[in-house]
C-alpha cells in the first residue's frame, strides 16, 4: 500500500510540473521575465559609472550584471529591441525594467510612459 501511495504522489507531482510548464509564456520558457517597464532620461551617471545617454539602447534592472544584453519585446505591439544593462532600478513597485528614452521610443511607448514587456537574455 505504501508503494502505491508513493507512486501516486510521484505521478501527481509530475503532472503538476507538466501543467505548470504548459502555462509558461514563451519568454519565460527561454529563461526570460515578463512585467511592466517604464522609461527614463537622466543626464547624470548611472550605477555602472557611465554617463546616462537617453538616446542609447540601455536599461536599468535590479539584479542583472552590468553589460547583460536583453531582448525586450513590447507585448502591446510586438516591437522588440536589444538593450544593455548599465543602471539599477526600477524603484517603483510592479516594474521590472527601466528603459532609456531611445529604447522606449523604438518600442513605441513614449507617450504612455510604461508598458507590458517580456525580456530574455541575448
Amino acid at each position: 500500500m505504501k508503494i502505491i501511495n508513493q507512486t501516486a504522489l510521484v505521478a501527481v507531482t509530475i503532472a503538476a510540473g507538466l501543467m505548470a510548464g504548459a502555462s509558461t509564456t514563451p519568454a519565460n520558457a527561454a529563461g526570460g521575465q515578463c512585467g511592466r517597464a517604464s522609461w527614463y532620461a537622466l543626464h547624470s551617471k548611472t550605477a555602472s559609472g557611465e554617463r546616462m545617454n537617453p538616446s542609447a539602447l540601455t536599461a536599468a534592472h535590479r539584479t542583472l550584471p552590468f553589460g547583460t544584453r536583453l531582448r525586450v519585446t513590447n507585448q502591446g505591439n510586438g516591437r522588440s529591441v536589444v538593450v544593455r544593462i548599465n543602471d539599477r532600478g526600477p524603484f517603483i513597485r510592479g516594474r521590472v525594467l527601466d528603459l532609456s528614452k531611445g529604447a522606449a521610443n523604438q518600442l513605441g511607448f513614449i507617450g504612455s510612459g510604461h508598458t507590458a514587456v517580456c525580456m530574455a537574455r541575448v
